[in-house]
């Protein structure tokens, strides 16, 4: 008697951890319907609706209205809370932010000990849906997923480049789509040379927008967010599991404050830097950050912290007040890693709980910062920065078939690499810094140099090497499955053609 074979695993990005083929499929009708239990119905019927319209986009099989049943009928789309459920060998990172998609002919249920861990397991299943030959069937089977790193992240300069409402919050959806979990946005900086040599000539722009008229002539006059706009963004975040870590930097990159108030600044004003021996700058600082920590749901803010160049003395005054400062405010400092030569190596009497953007070797590289007790992303700019029209680092995007098959989230360069998983590693961020800002560029454009490798990077963090495909059938699973559904401002535009394929056409202007 022959047997049937068993569903192989499905493809999504990124890759499933763990997938128990079953036989048989599951068939979408126009009677499928999205339930969720009673008890489930404040955290999860968002979703359920959520869900229900993005079935509808990618199928083109719009499902009934979502319901809240104690027992769903049969053909439903279940999701489901269970804080107890647990994985050996997910662990803490299951708990987090795993799920169970468990696939029967009758049913798909999606069970997860927290929301975040439902949100991804309904992105698989909308992936499955969309890479399948008819866009309604997915192969019965069990799904046991989770991430390999806690903190999978993106950053976007706003600061020299304004980045419309709708840009962010598709963003927002785009990274929930890969089970990316952190948005970082850079919210003020400034050219890097003056014209001329004149400061008071140079672009600088603080893109938060305070309706107190204290605060005004701070926000940039060519785009800014009202807190309104961050509520939108802060709505959107929490729906698609990603958190929205503000950075407000200073004592550097800070034209913008010191020409809010020029008393501030370094040489009588003529700087981007911030003069930390005058006691007013911490108080205007603490003063910034008491307007606007109350506008972030993140339990996270970054304090910017790079590239100064005034005395170390005051620099350290600086990084333990604010980092202090912002735990008063009930969030957890971030910072970007300067400590090396800025101190010489000797860190003694500098906080230790804040967490390091590893972004240069020279400036402060992840083996220092782990010896002296820091926790880690790797922001690492030879491997992971976008510049567009620069000369340097990568202004093309990022380097795909590289990151493909050489990279992993513990991987820097000049033998800076840490051990896979290490402790002190939460994870890792690629960014987009948009230096030249007098250069002529769509945002259009700046996504089209980011969104291809969005999803290597993806999988890197999320499971690493489990995907188990040659690049090139990576990246054409990745180009069939776009950037997923809701997008309202920006359209698909994979960067990099396979062999044979067309060039995009998307380019600057």
């Amino acid at each position: 008697m022959r047997t049937k074979a068993t569903n192989p695993r499905p493809v999504v990005v990124p890759a499933l951890q763990e997938w128990e083929g079953g036989t048989g499929t599951y068939r979408l009708m126009g009677t499928t319907r999205v339930t969720v239990a009673p008890s489930d119905a404040p955290k999860l019927l968002p979703l359920a609706r959520l869900l229900t319209e993005e079935i509808a986009e990618v199928t083109g099989v719009r499902p009934a209205d979502p319901q809240v049943r104690a027992h769903a009928g049969q053909g439903a789309v279940v999701l489901r809370l269970d804080a107890d459920a647990r994985h050996e060998k997910g662990g803490e990172r299951f708990a987090r932010e795993g799920y169970t998609l468990d696939v029967a002919e009758d049913s798909v249920t999606v069970t997860a000990p927290a929301y975040q861990g439902a949100y991804y397991g309904t992105r698989s299943l909308l992936q499955i849906l969309l890479r399948g030959e008819t866009r309604t069937g997915i192969p019965a089977g069990i799904a046991r997923d989770w991430p390999d790193y806690g903190l999978r992240g993106f950053m976007l300069d706003v600061g020299r480049r304004f980045f419309t409402p709708g840009f962010i919050r598709d963003y927002l959806r785009i990274m929930g789509w890969f089970k990316l979990n952190d948005l970082q946005l850079h919210l003020n900086d400034n050219e890097i040379s003056p014209p001329d040599g004149e400061w008071s000539k140079a672009y600088d722009a603080f893109r938060l927008h305070s309706d107190k008229p204290e605060w005004d002539g701070l926000a940039a006059p060519d785009g800014s967010y009202t807190r309104a706009d961050w509520n939108s963004f802060e709505d959107t975040a929490a729906l698609h599991a990603v958190q929205l870590t503000p950075e407000i930097d200073a004592p550097a990159h800070s034209r913008s404050f010191v020409r809010f108030r020029p008393g501030l600044g370094l040489d009588g004003g003529d700087s981007d830097h911030l003069d930390l021996g005058n006691p007013d700058t911490m108080t205007f600082l603490k003063k910034v950050l008491d307007e606007f920590t109350p506008w972030f749901r993140s339990p996270e803010v970054h304090f910017g912290a790079d590239e100064y160049t005034g005395p170390e003395e005051h620099y350290r005054t600086y990084f333990n007040g604010i980092a202090a400062h912002l735990r008063t405010l009930g969030k957890r400092p971030r910072a970007w890693g300067s400590l090396t030569k800025l101190t010489g190596g000797d860190v003694d009497g500098y906080a230790r709980d804040v967490t390091i953007n590893c972004w240069n070797n020279a400036w402060y590289g992840p083996q220092a910062a782990k010896a002296d007790g820091y926790e880690i992303i790797n922001t690492s700019d030879t491997l992971l920065y976008i510049v567009p029209f620069a000369t340097y680092y990568q202004p093309q995007g990022l380097d795909g078939r590289s990151l493909y098959e050489t990279w992993e989230p513990h991987v820097f360069p000049d033998g800076q690499s840490l051990t896979p998983g290490d402790p002190r590693l939460r994870g890792a961020m690629s960014a987009l810094w948009n230096d030249l800002v007098h250069a002529t560029y769509t945002e259009q454009y700046a996504h089209s140099l980011v969104e291809d490798t969005l999803g290597i990077l993806a999988q890197k963090m999320w499971s690493g090497a489990a995907a188990c495909q040659s690049y090139d059938d990576f990246v054409a699973h990745l180009q069939r499955g776009g950037p997923g559904p809701g997008l309202t401002t920006l359209a698909p535009a994979l960067a990099e053609a396979l062999p044979g394929q067309a060039e995009p056409t998307t380019g600057p202007g």
